[in-house]
């Protein structure tokens, strides 16, 4: 497997390799599968799989496919892992945690398990679990799988950061829009949006201009400011009306947050 400082190598060629962009998560457990042996898992807080590698497939195909297809931990095998608060090395998985003795899992009745929680923030963000059916890890190994879960929750709270930005960009989008509506350009918006089901839908602006008594002009201009912003697109359909779907999912929050005015 190499010497310490070989493996940490590795791990730190695989962060450095992904400048700009997040660092993959399912390649992050194959480089510690792979530097030290056995299965790893990456498990958010809520028990999603964030990340796995395993050394071998099942005998049956099927039960590899049946144990991860949901992407998540057992409810009680999660609940397990968060009341570990330290990293804690070499229990057998029968007694311990079931899930991880499955050899679908990449385990076996034997196995040991190592887990390794991860923090960022202030905060319990995951948890990395490494399952061995060989010798017990060694110090070696937990330097690596506790540096690995340094970068889960730098990871982790970049993605989360990433999200917030997203959602503030996406709103301030939508509410500069509404800005530059006249208010019969707002009462079109509200009336336009009220006959789409969903975030997409026909809309024929003349029969919403007769009931709401404004303008086919004003519901015209209306869509293409809000066309301009990014936060709709628009089709015309001749006789038919105009196909509209909308872009920004924030649209919704923003215009009932503006009848509430």
């Amino acid at each position: 497997m190499g010497s310490l400082l070989e493996r940490t190598r590795r791990v730190n060629r695989l962060i450095q390799n992904s400048p700009g962009r997040s660092v993959d998560l399912a390649e992050l457990a194959a480089v510690v599968s792979e530097v030290s042996g056995g299965a790893v898992f990456i498990i958010a807080k809520n028990g999603k799989l964030l990340g796995h590698s395993l050394v071998r497939l099942s005998d049956d195909p099927d039960d590899l496919a049946e144990a991860l297809e949901t992407g998540y931990l057992p409810r009680e095998a999660n609940d397990s892992l968060l009341r570990v608060f330290d990293t804690v090395a070499g229990l057998p998985a029968v007694g311990t945690l079931e899930a991880f003795s499955d050899t679908s899992m990449g385990g076996s009745p034997s196995s040991t398990i190592t887990m390794v929680p991860v923090y960022g923030g202030g905060e319990r963000l995951a948890t990395i679990v490494l399952v061995d059916d060989g010798p017990p890890r060694d110090e070696d190994d937990l330097v690596i799988a506790e540096q690995c879960a340094t970068v889960v929750g730098m990871e982790i709270l970049r993605s989360r950061s990433d999200r917030h930005d997203e959602e503030a960009r996406k709103r301030n989008a939508v509410q500069m829009a509404l800005e530059t509506l006249s208010y019969s350009e707002q009462e079109a918006v509200e009336h336009i949006f009220d006959e789409l089901s969903g975030d997409e839908g026909l809309l024929v602006a003349s029969r919403i201009a007769d009931r709401v008594g404004i303008t086919r002009s004003v519901i015209v201009n209306a869509l293409r400011k809000f066309e301009s912003a990014g936060v709709i697109e628009s089709r015309s359909l001749g006789m038919k009306g105009t196909y509209i779907r909308v872009l920004n999912d924030k649209l919704f929050d923003e215009l009932e947050r503006l009848r509430a005015r």
